[in-house]
């Protein structure tokens, strides 16, 4: 049974092929003849136990159990003590702990000088389980900025009147602290004190570090996070046996940890959260050519996170979406659509289907669901967004009013621009459904 969504089928467009049905019948009855052990072993697996550790808050202890030397040969163990590493690092500056710099006037001179760091959010593919590779696997994690003692936030659109709201400035404006200074008695304000002194007692604001004019620069946030970490780390015992290579990003800061033959590229994402929502305002670039370096672009990442973690915590014992996405994943490669443009489609189909319908019995059923759905939008050229004016979003996700209300956007909005894009859409699309045909053959 495939999903109520009016779906037409595809037509393949070529005499002398098979048409649709012929093709999902065909794989239907290998599946059935000779089930389908050996796609499912062929199919990447989630690491949850790496993942974890950008999740979880980690301790002193942690990090001790971690770092003990794995059983030889262990690949996994090594990976995963290395990610614990780096989140450690990760955890404590965000705790605000300094690693270097114990002198107390050092700490409060430098604490203004930088956002403050907030809450880690593991985000992508490899997080929520569907890396369509095992090969350069990166890890990306976004952590929150706040603003510092004495400083404000304040989002602004990049284009007023822009629809949907995706590209915003983040002015840092000067709050009073005269009321908090005489309860603490060493903090200056900002605003009422004399610049000089406030350099010779509290070091310079952030306007003067990460900003470009009164706005929150992106380069220059992550370079200053480069830095941050790479002096954390050096006073480890563990950088002796894990090397921390810092690899050049404009836009978020990416490390490479390796020890012997193993290594692993964590990427950090910075972002400012909008409200009390899951949406941030993150340093990704948008889709334009050139993202100045102020524009922080709207990010759906933490939701989309949260979105597979509520799946998870529903679905039944062998539910399959994650292996169905991860599948459709891997015969993307080499055309033009994008990762989030299938993932979109199966976010869309797990939020109408049942979860009892992505049992391993129901795969070739929802791989077709997921083929049609895609065809369906090629056809009509339209992929609604997942949560811009979606009102079927789980309540443990948190939307800011704005995007609930929005009018759903339109992710294949170039093909209705361009009708070159959408015939070539078409053949591609017909490409990837012959190599999901061979792919579940030759693993039955």
């Amino acid at each position: 049974m495939v999903s109520s969504i009016g779906v037409t089928t595809c037509p393949r467009g070529q005499p002398g092929q098979p048409s649709p049905e012929v093709h999902w019948a065909q794989c239907r009855a290998a599946g059935r003849q000779k089930g389908l052990g050996l796609l499912y072993s062929a199919l990447v697996r989630p690491r949850p136990e790496y993942c974890e550790q950008l999740r979880a808050p980690q301790g002193e202890k942690d990090l001790r159990v971690a770092t003990t030397c794995p059983e030889e040969g262990n690949k996994d163990a090594e990976r995963a003590m290395a990610v614990t590493i780096l989140v450690w690092v990760l955890q404590q500056l965000i705790l605000n702990v300094r690693v270097v710099g114990d002198e107390r006037d050092e700490a409060r001179r430098d604490h203004s000088s930088f956002p403050g760091l907030g809450s880690r959010f593991g985000i992508g593919s490899t997080m929520e389980g569907w890396s369509p590779s095992e090969e350069n696997i990166i890890y990306r994690v976004l952590v929150s900025l706040i603003p510092p003692y004495g400083h404000a936030f304040l989002p602004e659109l990049c284009n007023p009147g822009e629809t949907p709201e995706r590209n915003f400035r983040i002015r840092v404006q000067l709050v009073c602290t005269c009321k908090t200074e005489q309860l603490v008695g060493d903090m200056l304000c900002f605003i009422h004190h004399d610049e000089e002194e406030q350099r010779r007692n509290r070091g310079p604001s952030l306007l003067q570090t990460v900003c470009t004019g009164s706005y929150l620069d992106v380069q220059k946030t992550a370079c200053r996070f480069h830095q941050l970490v790479k002096a954390c780390w050096v006073v480890l015992p563990h950088s002796r046996r894990w090397r921390l290579t810092m690899l050049p990003c404009n836009r978020s800061c990416k490390f490479k940890m390796a020890r012997a033959e193993e290594e692993i590229i964590i990427e950090i994402m910075l972002g400012v959260q909008q409200g009390n929502s899951d949406i941030f305002l993150s340093s990704q670039a948008s889709e334009a050519l050139f993202t100045p370096s102020t524009t922080w672009t709207s990010s759906c990442a933490v939701a989309e996170a949260k979105f597979f973690e509520w799946l998870a915590r529903r679905a039944p014992d062998g539910s399959f979406h994650l292996r169905c996405l991860q599948l459709c994943a891997r015969i993307l490669v080499g055309t033009g659509f994008s990762e989030y443009a299938l993932k979109t489609v199966v976010m869309h189909l797990l939020n109408t289907t049942p979860l009892s319908g992505w049992h391993r019995t129901h795969f070739l059923l929802r791989l077709d669901d997921i083929m049609r759905y895609l065809c369906h939008c090629l056809e009509e050229k339209r992929l609604d967004h997942f949560f811009f004016g979606n009102e079927k979003i789980p309540e443990e996700i948190v939307l800011p009013p704005a995007l609930q209300r929005a009018e759903p956007f339109n992710l294949f909005q170039h093909l209705a621009q361009d009708p070159d894009a959408q015939a070539q859409a078409m053949r591609e699309f017909t490409d990837m459904q012959d190599r999901l045909t061979r792919m579940l053959a030759n693993d039955n």
